[in-house]
């Protein structure tokens, strides 16, 4: 390169630094970040939510913990004092030990009307489903109501490969409600190298746990408003739907489809 060629990109990329101006080399480079509701709580999504334990939860001729229940509440921070007409909820859990220790509660999701003619485990009960996270994942969040007590709380995610990650929320030893919002690593695996890139991870459920020291006797957890944010980015070329796994079944599987 002449010196003065090089003098004069060199005038251009100081310019740009100046005003603030990004170079992209590639689509690697490029993002589309959306925040997604994933779950209202206020019943009206695909899922219905249940909840199972650890050995010691309590149990006797009446009644049988944990439990979970929607709520017609909603934090404030959120929709205000005035829910103006929406039919707000929030999840509820209320859960009981036996005894002190790491106890942990299950908070998971089933198909919406899991009763009838859906996949039921062992016991009869509507089976867990697994909720597909839309885009490359960068954080995850949810208003969950604390009272004080040191539970923590996380989230169970699987890659494509079916390998499990734990995300911890955080803490609920404060009073009221909180948004919890955690950083998904980078690590995870979201992308491949062979089309399609995209490799979505999936939700499994929540956990929540309690520490030996910490009272277990009687208590409850809120949640609402449970979000992601994402990159929901993805290149556009020639022939790309055919990168698509739900556009190639239905192709293989149609009527336009000839097999010899």
């Amino acid at each position: 390169m002449k010196q003065g060629s090089f003098k004069f990109f060199s005038l251009i990329l100081l310019i740009m630094a100046v005003f603030g101006v990004t170079v992209v080399f590639g689509d690697e480079n490029t993002v589309n970040l959306e925040s997604i509701i994933l779950e209202s709580f206020d019943g009206d999504s695909n899922y219905d939510w249940k909840v199972a334990a650890s050995k010691f939860a309590t149990k006797t001729d009446e009644e049988t913990f944990p439990q979970v229940s929607y709520l017609p509440l909603w934090p404030m921070a959120l929709f205000g004092s005035n829910s103006e007409g929406k039919d707000l909820k929030i999840l509820g859990v209320h859960g009981k030990f036996n005894r002190q220790g790491y106890n942990w509660i299950d908070v998971y999701p089933v198909a919406s009307g899991g009763e009838d003619g859906e996949a039921q485990d062992g016991d009869g009960e509507p089976a867990p489903v697994e909720i597909p996270l839309p885009g490359r994942v960068r954080s995850l969040d949810m208003w969950v109501w604390g009272s004080n007590l040191n539970y923590g709380i996380e989230a169970y995610l699987r890659d494509y490969q079916g390998v499990v990650h734990v995300i911890e929320l955080g803490n609920i030893a404060y009073q009221g409600w909180k948004n919890l919002k955690a950083t998904v690593p980078p690590s995870l695996p979201q992308g491949k190298r062979v089309l399609p890139r995209l490799a979505s991870l999936s939700f499994i459920k929540f956990r929540i746990w309690t520490p030996p020291q910490e009272q277990v006797n009687d208590f409850y957890v809120y949640f609402d408003q449970f979000k992601v944010l994402t990159d929901t980015f993805e290149s556009i070329f020639d022939g790309d739907e055919l990168a698509n796994p739900a556009r190639v079944q239905e192709l293989w599987t149609g009527s336009d489809s000839e097999t010899n």
